[in-house]
């Protein structure tokens, strides 16, 4: 009996184990198969990103000139370009211009993209149509778009002052990109018509997250209008805000391309941000030590904000 028992005993333990070997193997087997996907992904990032970015930074610490590419030396100078960016008198210049262009740009697109992303919210004829009109900006090329409002807001025959002055709202045409005073303002008024499709398709569907039961025991109590938004849209729309708001940023800090249509960072510097001055420093001047050590700068920021929206959406999925 008690032979048939034990002997009962190691099937049972070699039935286990073999169950266990089973488990292993499929264990490992789906280990191996996700790797198989993530690893195009992983290798993809690593060339494109991960390689350019190290590059740059060890580039911002050595002496890179045109020379380089030819004799392939470049001294190692260690902090030299990053203390030359940061005594340099146009650096300050560069860092208001680049505050003042990102705050403004952000303000006028999400300010805008609420309010059509509000009036979008309720059902009218066309509706549907008018947003996909909204998303123009966003098919055109940027170097397309740059071009066309360059010709739009030239003093002499741009179709802005001509539509002014017809108007009598202005007695003489206005500089619109070649005066410094009006050169900034008028960069960030295209660079909002480019955000706009973004916030108003991020923001709409954030609102149509919003469940209308609670409008609908809101009204009950009198929230309707404005405090409708108080006190429901907003505070369920808050997560979104906080992504589109630092997105926005993110992408902001970057932008090249219409200020190089527009003005070229002229007149006098008046557009030039941290982008467009890494941009000279390194494909202008060829001095591509001082215009990486300029985009680390600049990535650095854009991390910051990065982690801030990492940060911020973790906290919404808590919520």
């Amino acid at each position: 009996m008690a032979f048939s028992v034990s002997k009962v005993a190691r099937n049972v333990s070699h039935a286990e184990t073999r169950v266990d070997r089973g488990r292993k193997r499929r264990w490992s087997l789906e280990r191996v198969t996700q790797s198989a996907f993530v690893l195009p992904a992983v290798v993809y990032v690593c060339l494109f990103f991960g390689y350019p970015l190290a590059k740059n930074v060890i580039m911002s610490f050595q002496s890179y000139t045109t020379s380089t590419f030819f004799t392939g030396y470049a001294p190692w100078v260690g902090f030299t370009n990053y203390i030359s960016v940061f005594k340099d008198s146009l650096f300050k210049t560069t860092v208001i211009n680049t505050v003042l262009f990102t705050v403004g740009s952000i303000a006028g697109q999400f300010v805008i993209g609420m309010a059509l992303a509000l009036f979008f919210k309720r059902r009218f004829p066309l509706s549907g149509i008018l947003r996909s009109l909204l998303l123009l900006p966003w098919l055109l090329p940027l170097i397309a778009s740059s071009s066309i409002w360059k010709w739009m807001l030239d003093q002499d025959s741009g179709v802005l002052n001509q539509t002014l002055l017809s108007f009598h709202i202005i007695s003489s045409p206005v500089p619109w990109l070649s005066s410094p005073n009006f050169a900034l303002a008028s960069v960030i008024m295209v660079n909002i018509w480019l955000g706009i499709p973004f916030n108003v398709a991020i923001l709409y569907s954030g609102l149509q997250g919003v469940p209308e039961e609670l409008y609908e025991a809101g009204s009950l109590d009198g929230a309707t209008g404005w405090k409708a938004f108080r006190y429901i849209t907003w505070p369920n729309l808050r997560p979104v805000v906080s992504v589109v708001l630092v997105l926005g940023v993110v992408y902001t800090l970057k932008v090249l391309d219409i200020i190089l249509g527009l003005t070229g960072g002229g007149p006098a510097n008046a557009t030039q941000t941290l982008a467009t001055n890494s941009y000279q420093q390194s494909f202008v001047q060829f001095s591509f030590g001082t215009g990486a050590a300029i985009s680390n700068i600049l990535v650095a920021t854009s991390l910051i904000f990065t982690l801030v929206y990492l940060r911020l959406n973790r906290r919404a999925i808590d919520e």
